[in-house]
């Protein structure tokens, strides 16, 4: 019997048609990102487990890509202010009429973050092109990442310096977070969780080292947002551009509420509740992945 046209079927909540995704498994896959994208627990690795849990196909790297668009616009929205001061710093660039007090500091935040952004975007591309980041998507991976990189986390939290503002950030201090951003590409690393780390280790404190981790996602994510359009549309794939623009909306929604409430956690928090979370979840995908579990 045919099908009318842009007809709602209910079948679409839990069931996959075609290569469209449930709603439900969008639901879960847009939410889940919004929130673990800048918490530091690895994002790409509970994307990677939601449609394992869930039972579901994989939804592939593209979807992926969607869901992290939204949580870049979170960022834009929420850090509004030092998104538009570094869009003016790095136009005084150009424009020397542009040019006012506290600039220095402006251009010295915006070429941080793009010095940082660097490294990771050229290794993304390698690992892109050999099909390494594929290879990597395994439940032993994201469990020994989620274990090593949290002890890390705990150690450079609990033990280093904590007085630095990022206006003592210079270019080599931002290759440094820059380099150890690479480490994300494993799954089970966190984006957030190594350059918070790395910023820690460099002696910020926790709430820029999490501010500057935040910045950091707007070249690095956008970047590969333009990546996953270019692949949508090479695609012709109308149902994934669906998919996406809902997954989008909806990590946008859950990312914005997170950074508010993380920021607001770092003031007065330490990292170690985040850290026992990994621990438990690496020690659990271990046990699954060695098949220790009977």
């Amino acid at each position: 019997m045919a099908q009318v046209p842009g007809a709602c079927h209910w079948r679409w909540l839990f069931h996959e048609t075609g290569n469209a995704m449930t709603l439900f498994h969008l639901v879960v896959l847009a939410i889940v990102q919004g929130i673990t994208e800048f918490l530091p627990i690895s994002s790409s690795a509970h994307l990677i487990l939601v449609p394992q849990a869930l039972g579901t196909q994989d939804q592939g790297l593209v979807l992926d890509v969607a869901v992290h668009v939204g949580t870049l616009f979170a960022v834009i929205v929420y850090f509004r202010r030092e998104v538009a001061d570094m869009l003016h710093g790095l136009a005084s660039l150009v424009v020397p009429s542009m040019v006012e007090p506290g600039e220095t500091a402006r251009r010295n935040l915006a070429g941080a973050v793009l010095v940082a952004a660097v490294p990771v975007m050229v290794a993304g591309v390698l690992f892109r092109v050999v099909e390494l980041d594929q290879m990597l998507r395994s439940i032993i991976v994201i469990g020994w990442a989620s274990i090593g990189f949290g002890g890390l986390l705990w150690w450079a939290d609990k033990y280093c310096a904590q007085t630095d503002k990022l206006e003592s950030l210079n270019p080599s201090k931002a290759l440094v977070i820059g380099l150890a951003q690479i480490l994300a590409l494993i799954p089970g690393t966190s984006r957030s969780g190594i350059t918070i780390t790395a910023a820690r280790y460099l002696g910020f404190d926790r709430v820029e080292a999490a501010r500057f981790s935040m910045l950091l996602a707007l070249p690095v994510i956008g970047a590969a947002g333009l990546l996953g359009v270019y692949e949508i549309a090479a695609a012709g794939d109308m149902v994934l551009g669906a998919d996406a623009l809902i997954g989008m909306t909806l990590s946008f929604m859950a990312a914005y509420a997170t950074i508010a409430l993380f920021m607001r956690f770092a003031q007065n928090h330490s990292m170690t509740v985040f850290v026992i979370y990994r621990c438990v979840l690496g020690i659990g995908l271990l046990l699954v992945g060695y098949d220790l579990l009977g």
